[in-house]
């Protein structure tokens, strides 16, 4: 049998193509491509070297369309047997090829090629195209027989020499048809065959020969008609020779005129196929099939048997019929070709015919049916145990690869090229069920282990490493489930032997072990947020939210991402880290001896890694770079060198394994099988690199652990900010975030601001002001008990830390830049300090309540700070000394109706604190109005609290009396009891309210309780909530004064000087003021009553004053009178201008030495909607009553 047959092998000359000399393979192979381009001669293009002797036997040639077709068999072919009874098997012509610089003697060559044309014998034109000859050899007159020299020129020049060289060819073969026809044709021939060889011929057969002899050489000069390109003739011929065969039973000759009239057919029409050629063409054919069969049944004992001519005939209709609307009958042709080749004798017969049916069936579309007998074609290569065969055997399996899914990377990739192409980079990610489907087949699995195993069999006698290395790579990644721990063993030991023989360096397509799977890529610590710049604003942070390294957030404003991946932002220069999985599914040791990340886009520098991994283990590692130009960055997967060679590790193919094990498609996962907990998909992001950018690294001074305060507790932390970056930093701006801002009481952002633009490797310390928060209920009961290292990993877990965002960037733009600029502008960066504070409990409240107190004042010389006409005494005017401000009395109330808040503390810590109460005071004078504030600050003795102790400790509140009484400070209350009449109220409900609440909220600022604990742990309490829960019902108490204030003051001579009130003997520094201020009994004391007007309306009323005893009886009334006086001591009419104070003089004569108390009453007519509202009075006639406090007299006996 003869490979690649058709119909219109028949009318194809046959022409041996022979190196002569030494000529490199490659310039044979060139040369040989130069003959393969006319491989068609036309007839029209050969007349000129066309000489008809006689009338030529093609009466009917096709001169203007008819042609000759040339095959060119490269390095010759053996004889056939067969050449008598299918012209075309016989060599026609030879073709020596020679290279003159590597034969430089042309006799030589000459002899050479003389010698191999002798093995010819039926070769009719003989020719030796000799190429770039010397000059010398073209100089050399020498005539020699067919060698034709292609003198030196360029590419275009030689091949039209050769191709008029190919046209004399053409027609001297023509001319040799025409001779041998007329031979044939006027002395007859005689033809045989192996079948005839074979016969005993008997004189039955002698006769029988005779006769069919006539036939035959019909048959022949149709042949020669049909290489001579005239098909009227030929099938002229061939029906005569149809007829005699038929009349002498000669079936095998018939066949083959048959054979020869259909491709007569075929050349006539040109080429051209329609219905009617295509059913002559299936009906003469199965009648060919039909008699070549019944031939062998006729010669049955014969020991040559025309199967062969069967079969390539089977495969020549084959191939005619050969496309997917006649499927089924090419495959019921194809089946029954195969069936025939058990009956094959020769080995090489049953080759060719498996070589083409697999064609035939790829052809169809049918790969499994062609990979299957393709596998026969090995197995039959194999089994000749020679190199040789071994290469063949490995290439014909590689195509099969394909159809079982075990193919190569590469030829897998050569045909998912442009698929990939069209779907882009954007559905690179995607992993989609037919390529699962494509790549693993469990149903497969032992037919391709099979493949495989061939394939490695054949890779290792062919003497090919890396085929063999690829194919126990793939075996051994795919299968490992199914194979024994020995198994597993042998194929490493295959990828060790082969890579031994491989050079250094060497790359395989095909992956080996670990498998690898994307496990994360891990975000940026918040130290290296990447923020986008708006452009076109001073803030550019604003409206462009943090990204950690992902530009694009679910909860960020933007266009639609239509590839569902996220932007990755690298920075030039700054090291990456990514983490992949590892699994060893076998029951080896693993050495990895390197693991790094591909990247194709060249911009980006890779570290590599190695890793040993025991048997059925799986690891996750990190895999690290950096970047180091701007542009786009792809990682499809890692680079391995493991077993010796270096593979690529692709994710996606991973992926689609692991999607594959849990469809049931791939026999198990290995990750799985290694322990590995399952993960859901991790995609590759779209990740670019920006320009180098500034790296801001804070760092608490002091250590980076949690900041432990008390409630309240105030403390300076201090930054530092370093710049590890390359790129200096041009702006920076500090924000708050997260719970508890409020507790950052100041930041030096000036510190920060000074220290621009912050070089690299630059450091700058900023501090920052923390005070802590108070605990929740909740968490004060969480904390109680525990441990300060409990509560303090609580508290910072819990994330009620407040943390700072300095948002900076590197080169300046400025706006109009920006706009300009806005696709090269680089982003800034968001550095998150997260201040780790852990708020301990400390002091906390029992309970708060109001407290009044009456303390007595004594009558002195001095003269009131009323004078001075700003409504609060000064320190100066009220006799107390530095320890008595916690007791600060006003002389003109003495101590009637003081009030302190009294705030009961715990102590639950293990520390002693020291608590301090301040009150800030104001003095205003008031012109048309206007205040004008200053403040003084006052201490007062600090409280000890012992641990697991309580304590009291007592806030006055009588230094926050208002100045005056206003009726603004009634008109909701007026208003509402219906006595507002028509006079409109200063302020509307809503201002007045927002007043008396400012005014609380005054008070309560003003109020510092503080504490300390040890040297450097202090803070504040927050007593706000306290105050205002105290207060809630007497607030107006509080804060309103009296609308009449009163005071006594001893006036000798009716002049004195200053002096002070309530003199304590226990003061030696003021004896000397004591001694002025003292009372005598038997001696006319003047005195004074001062009144004073609180309101801003003129008060009319009657003064009366009364002295009482220790008793508390009346001593200036009655007939028992221990105390004369001389002025008038009641019913005194009084007129006080607002704001304002008089004064009434009066003297008393004490009778008896003692203690008695002075208090002065008035009565206030026709008082006013203030004075009523002031005194709660509900009814409009009711007279309003004041009364002063009670002030002490020590009267002294006289010496």
């Amino acid at each position: 049998m003869e490979p690649d047959v058709s119909i219109e092998t028949s009318s194809m000359i046959r022409i041996a193509v022979l190196p002569i000399g030494d000529v490199p393979p490659s310039l044979l192979r060139d040369y040989h491509s130069m003959l393969l381009r006319h491989h068609t001669i036309p007839l029209s293009t050969i007349s000129s070297f066309y000489t008809e002797h006689q009338k030529s036997p093609f009466a009917h040639q096709p001169w203007d369309a008819g042609s000759l077709r040339f095959k060119f068999m490269l390095g010759g072919a053996p004889p056939s047997p067969w050449e008598d009874f299918q012209s075309h098997r016989k060599i026609l012509a030879v073709i020596g090829i020679c290279h003159c610089p590597s034969s430089p003697d042309l006799d030589l060559v000459s002899d050479q090629f003389n010698a191999a044309c002798k093995g010819y014998s039926s070769a009719l034109v003989e020719r030796c195209f000799a190429f770039w000859p010397s000059d010398s050899q073209l100089e050399d007159g020498k005539k020699r027989e067919n060698l034709v020299l292609f003198p030196p020129s360029d590419r275009s020049t030689q091949e039209f020499h050769l191709q008029t060289m190919m046209q004399d060819i053409a027609a001297s073969l023509l001319m040799e048809f025409e001779k041998w026809v007329l031979k044939a044709e006027s002395a007859g021939t005689i033809l045989k065959t192996p079948l005839d060889s074979q016969a005993t011929l008997s004189s039955e057969e002698v006769i029988k020969a005779k006769k069919r002899r006539l036939a035959r050489a019909q048959k022949t000069i149709g042949d020669y008609c049909l290489l001579a390109g005239s098909p009227v003739d030929a099938n002229a011929h061939y029906s005569t020779a149809l007829e005699l065969a038929r009349l002498t039973a000669d079936f095998f000759w018939y066949a083959g005129a048959l054979e020869g009239s259909v491709c007569a057919i075929l050349v006539d029409r040109m080429g051209q196929k329609d219905v009617s050629i295509e059913d002559e063409v299936r009906y003469r054919y199965n009648s060919v099939i039909v008699h070549y069969r019944k031939s062998f049944i006729q010669d049955n004992a014969q020991r040559v048997s025309p199967l062969t001519f069967e079969l390539e005939a089977i495969l020549k209709l084959a191939r005619f019929l050969c496309r997917r609307e006649l499927a089924k009958e090419v495959v019921e042709l194809l089946t029954n070709a195969a069936d025939g080749a058990k009956s094959l004798i020769d080995a090489s017969d049953r080759l060719i015919l498996y070589v083409e049916v697999a064609r035939l069936f790829g052809t169809l579309g049918y790969q499994r049916k062609a990979a299957f007998f393709s596998r026969q074609v090995a197995q039959l290569y194999l089994q000749q145990e020679n190199r040789l065969a071994a290469i063949s055997a490995m290439q014909v399996l590689a195509m099969t690869t394909k159809a079982y899914r075990v193919q190569s990377r590469v030829s897998a990739s050569r045909h998912s090229l442009s698929n990939e192409t069209e779907s882009g980079h954007a559905d690179s990610g995607k992993m989609h069920h037919q390529s699962v489907v494509s790549l693993f087949e469990s149903q497969w699995s032992t037919l391709q282990m099979v493949v495989l195993r061939e394939i490695l069999l054949s890779a290792v006698r062919a003497g090919d490493p890396l085929a063999a290395w690829s194919a126990a790579a793939r075996l051994l990644r795919s299968y490992y489930p199914l194979i024994t721990p020995a198994g597993q063993n042998g194929l490493a030991s295959a990828l060790t032997n082969s890579a031994e023989r491989l050079p250094s360096g060497t790359r395989c397509a095909d992956p080996a072990l670990p498998f690898i799977r994307l496990y994360s890529f891990p975000l940026h610590p918040s130290q290296m947020d990447i923020v986008k710049r708006n452009p076109g604003r001073e803030d550019w942070w604003a409206g462009s939210a943090p990204s950690g390294p992902f530009i694009y957030t679910p909860f960020s404003k933007g266009e639609p991402n239509d590839n569902n991946k996220q932007d990755l932002v690298w920075v030039v220069g700054e090291p990456i880290q990514v983490l992949v999985e590892l699994a060893n599914p076998c029951g080896f040791d693993l050495r990895v001896d390197s693991i790094y990340l591909s990247v194709q886009s060249g911009n980006f520098d890779s570290f590599p890694l190695s890793v040993d991994l025991p048997p059925n283990s799986s690891q996750v590692i990190t895999l690290s770079g950096i970047p180091t130009s701007v542009g786009p960055v792809v990682i499809p997967g890692c680079t391995v060198h493991c077993f010796g060679v270096i593979t690529e590790h692709l994710f996606r193919d991973v992926d689609n394994l692991l999607l594959g094990a849990t469809q049931g498609l791939v026999l198990s996962d290995p990750f799985r099988c290694c322990g590995s907990p399952r993960l859901r998909n991790v995609s590759v992001p779209n990740i670019s690199v920006v320009p180098p950018l500034p790296l801001l690294v804070s760092q608490v001074v002091g250590g980076d652990g949690a900041i432990v305060l008390y409630e309240g507790e105030i403390r300076d932390v201090w930054i530092k900010l370093a710049n590890a970056g390359t790129v200096p930093v041009e702006q920076a701006h500090i924000s708050l975030s997260g719970k508890n801002q409020d507790s950052v009481i100041s930041i030096a952002y000036e510190t920060l601001k000074s220290a621009l633009p912050l070089k690299p490797g630059s450091e700058v310390t900023i501090p920052v002001t923390l005070k802590a928060w108070r605990l929740g209920s909740g968490e004060t009961d969480a904390t109680a008990g525990k441990s300060a290292s409990g509560s303090m990993v609580r508290n910072v877990k819990d994330g009620n830390s407040p943390s700072l965002l300095i948002h900076y960037a590197g080169i300046f733009w400025p706006v109009g830049d920006l706009e300009t600029n806005k696709s090269s502008v680089p982003p800034g960066r968001r550095l998150v300090v997260p201040l780790q504070v852990c708020v301990m409990q400390g002091l906390s409240f029992v309970k708060a309540r109001l407290l009044s107190m009456e303390i007595p004042a004594h009558v002195g010389e001095s003269l009131s700070s009323l004078a001075n006409g700003d409504g609060n005494p000064l320190d100066e005017a009220v006799g107390y000394g530095q320890r008595d401000r916690l007791v600060k009395i006003d002389p003109f109330r003495g101590s009637w109706g003081l009030r302190f808040l009294e705030l009961e503390l715990s102590n639950p810590t293990d520390v002693v604190f020291e608590i301090s109460v301040s009150v800030q005071l104001e003095k205003s004078s008031n012109e048309e109005n206007l205040s004008v504030n200053c403040a003084a600050e006052y201490g007062y003795p600090k409280t000890r609290i012992d641990r697991d102790y309580f304590a009291r400790v007592l806030i006055p509140l009588e230094h926050f009396k208002l100045p005056f009484l206003d009726d603004s400070i009634f008109s909701k209350d007026l208003q509402s009891d219906g006595y507002t009449g028509s006079r409109n109220p200063s302020f509307s409900e809503r201002n007045t309210k927002a007043e008396l609440n400012a005014s609380i909220k005054n008070l309560i600022s003003r109020i510092k309780v503080r504490w300390q604990s040890g040297r450097n742990s202090s803070g504040e309490l927050n007593i706000k909530d306290a105050i205002q829960a105290a207060l809630q019902s007497s607030v107006m108490d509080v804060l309103l004064p009296d609308p009449l204030t009163f005071g006594f003051r001893l006036a000798r001579n009716g002049y004195g000087s200053p002096g002070k009130l309530d003199v304590k003997e226990s003061d030696t520094s003021i004896q000397a003021s004591a001694s002025k201020n003292t009372v005598i009994a038997h001696d006319m004391t003047p005195m004074e009553v001062l009144v004073r007007n609180n309101t801003k309306e003129t008060i009319k009323m009657n003064l009366s004053v009364t002295c009482r005893d220790v008793a508390g009886k009346n001593c200036v009334e009655g007939t028992k009178a221990t105390v004369l006086w001389a002025g008038v001591l009641s019913g005194i009419t009084m007129e006080v201008p607002p704001l304002e104070e008089i004064k009434h003089c009066f003297s008393l004569y004490f009778l008896v030495p003692g203690e008695y108390t002075l208090v002065a009453a008035a009565v206030i007519d026709d008082a006013n909607d203030v004075l009523r509202a002031r005194a709660k009075s509900d009814l409009p006639d009711e007279p309003i009553f004041c009364r002063g406090p009670p002030f002490h007299v020590r009267v002294h006996g006289n010496a």
